[in-house]
Parts: structure tokens; C-alpha cells; sequence
């Protein structure tokens, strides 16, 4: 499976995470904007060190409102859903089943860890919301983008000027 990305779509996702992005990814969701909502990483940067996850959430109003559940203790309240329900538990089973299925079209790493936590706990709502995005469902990404709500943006998270249209 073939990871690659525009100089465009680079410029737009460094911009909307402040940071350089290391090794191989592609775009895996764009918002009706056309601006990246999710990319989706190679399991290893290029040095070889394994890459913590395979979908990462870029769009900056979903990364604060998803950082906003995590402090208002949404993780809790899914592992206690979790845990008292078995459908639950089996449908985000399956979907990190596929999500490890995904990591391992790329390349198989031994002894990687469960995405986001899982399948007994959440750790990250921002790998589940990205995984939802990018390859549903994800029924944990989904009861948490039903909590921060479609971002349903007027005008693109990055200026024009600041990707060189």
C-alpha cells in the first residue's frame, strides 16, 4: 500500500499541527473544504522506529474539541460503557481488528501495542475519532464525533497565503 502526499498537503497539515510531520503518509479524509482531516501514517518514521499510530487527527477544531472531552473525562465514561456493555466491546473489538489489519497492509510490527488503548480501555479519543474519520466504524470515534459535532467550518483552517494557492 502506497503512502504519498502533495507538497501542498504537507504545508496544509504542518500548518494545522505547528509541527514537521516525519516519514511516510497520505491524506486519509478531507473536510468539505477540501483541507486534510486525517492522514494516515506508515508504521515506522524513516529511521525505523515504530510510529505511534497509524491515523492521525489534523483538523485543529477536532483535535481541540476531542482534547477538551479527554479533560472533561469522556475516556471514563466509554471504558464504563466498555465494560458494561458486550456489543460495544465487541463492535470496537472489530473495529481495531481492521485498524491493526490496516497497520499491517503497510507493514507487520511485532509486538505492536493495541491502537489507542484498546480493546479493554480507551486512551486516546483523537486515534478513535481519526480512525472513525478515515475507516468506519469505530464505535468508540463515533460516540465521541456525536459529542464535539461536525466541524462545519465557513472558511479553511489554513489561509491560502500560508500554503502557497
Amino acid at each position: 500500500m502506497e503512502l504519498q502526499h502533495s507538497q501542498q498537503d504537507e504545508r496544509i497539515a504542518q500548518a494545522q499541527l505547528g509541527r514537521s510531520l516525519r516519514g511516510r503518509w497520505a491524506v486519509a479524509k478531507r473536510c468539505h473544504l477540501e483541507m486534510p482531516m486525517v492522514i494516515e501514517n506508515h508504521p515506522r518514521t524513516d529511521d525505523g522506529a515504530p510510529f505511534p499510530t497509524l491515523f492521525w487527527l489534523t483538523c485543529p477544531l477536532l483535535v481541540k474539541r476531542a482534547s477538551r472531552l479527554e479533560s472533561e473525562g469522556w475516556m471514563a465514561t466509554m471504558n464504563e460503557q466498555l465494560e458494561a456493555s458486550p456489543p460495544l466491546k465487541r463492535r470496537f473489538g472489530d473495529a481495531l481488528r481492521r485498524y491493526a489489519a490496516r497497520r499491517e497492509a503497510h507493514e507487520r510490527l511485532d509486538n505492536a501495542a493495541p491502537p489507542g488503548g484498546g480493546p479493554d480501555r480507551v486512551k486516546c479519543l483523537h486515534a478513535h475519532l481519526a480512525h472513525e474519520l478515515a475507516q468506519p466504524p469505530n464505535p468508540v470515534g463515533a460516540a465521541s464525533l456525536a459529542r464535539t459535532g461536525w466541524p462545519d467550518c465557513v472558511a479553511p483552517c489554513v489561509p491560502a497565503a500560508e500554503i502557497g494557492r
